[in-house]
């Protein structure tokens, strides 16, 4: 379960997102750790009622290019929300804060140009230890908090694609 102060503790009222499409962009590289969240969203999603053939899914190498491909599945994928799943360990170089802060902007740039929620489900960390306990599903889960995200946004647009 998601630990204590997370999206999910805070969570008000069911969302049922009967009728709504989800993009999900998710990226390869350290993709033990973001095929987790990907089951973990993907699972939640149908848990609020989201149909599984609604969930269009585009995988990316890594997170420098979650910003393009939620940007093309913003603009004319038809889609409700986008989720960008992808993870950034810090490491012996600045490539971190090169890939994890450009990506992060890219994402928010996307949302507020297309008016398409775009829910930043990249990890950014500075251990492995650290992103395996976020992405577990039995630890902090964050695939689950940001389909419930995803959803929780998507409905406050009240318009679906």
């Amino acid at each position: 379960m998601s630990g204590e102060g997370s999206y999910t503790s805070a969570l008000e009222g069911e969302l049922d997102g009967t009728g709504l499409r989800i993009g999900v962009v998710c990226t390869r590289f350290h993709g033990d750790l973001t095929e987790e969240m990907l089951a973990a969203a993907r699972g939640t999603l149908t848990e609020h009622g989201v149909a599984e053939d609604a969930v269009v899914l585009v995988r990316v190498p890594g997170a420098w290019e979650l910003p393009w491909a939620a940007g093309r599945l913003a603009s004319g994928g038809g889609v409700d929300a986008v989720i960008a799943i992808g993870c950034v360990i810090r490491g012996d170089t600045p490539h971190f804060e090169y890939v994890a802060g450009e990506a992060a902007r890219g994402l928010m740039q996307i949302s507020l140009a297309e008016d398409v929620p775009v829910i930043l489900g990249l990890l950014t960390t500075e251990t492995r230890a650290q992103a395996e306990e976020r992405a577990d599903p039995a630890r902090q889960n964050k695939g689950r908090e940001i389909a419930l995200a995803a959803l929780e946004m998507a409905l406050l647009g009240g318009n679906s694609a």
